[in-house]
C-alpha cells in the first residue's frame, strides 16, 4: 500500500508560486494513479489533479487549470504540483493519495498528514 508523505507548503503572497511534493513509499507506486486533494478550513476535501502511472495523462479542476500542474518521478516515487499564480482561495491544506480513476476520480488510499498552504491577499 502507498503511503504517502506532503511537503512544500508555505505562507505565499498572491500571485506566487509554490512546488508540493508527495513522497510516497510502497513498491506499487509506479503502477498506481495518483492525485492532489486540499481542504479547506470549513469545507469538504476537494479534488486538484490526477496523474496516470506513466505520467502520459493529466485532469484538473476547474478551478486550478491553467495554473498548477501535476508530474510524477517514478524513480523517486514522488508526486509534485507546481502551483502558479496563486489566489487566496487557494489556502488549503493539501494531500497526496492514490486515486480510482474511472467514470469519477476518487481516492482510494490512506490520506497522510497534508501540507499546509496559505495564501495572502
Amino acid at each position: 500500500q502507498v503511503q504517502p508523505v506532503e511537503s512544500g507548503g508555505r505562507l505565499v503572497q498572491a500571485g506566487g508560486s509554490l512546488r508540493l511534493s508527495c513522497a510516497a513509499s510502497g513498491r506499487t507506486f509506479r503502477s498506481q494513479v495518483m492525485g492532489w486533494f486540499r481542504q479547506a478550513p470549513g469545507k469538504e476535501r476537494e479534488f486538484v489533479a490526477v496523474i496516470s502511472w506513466s505520467g502520459g495523462s493529466t485532469v484538473y479542476s476547474d478551478s486550478v487549470k491553467g495554473r498548477f500542474i501535476i508530474s510524477r518521478d517514478n524513480a523517486k516515487n514522488t508526486v509534485f504540483l507546481q502551483m502558479n499564480s496563486l489566489k487566496p482561495e487557494d489556502t488549503a491544506v493539501y494531500y497526496c493519495n492514490t486515486v480510482i480513476w474511472g467514470s469519477t476520480i476518487a481516492p482510494m488510499g490512506s490520506w497522510g498528514q497534508g501540507t499546509q498552504v496559505t495564501v495572502s491577499s
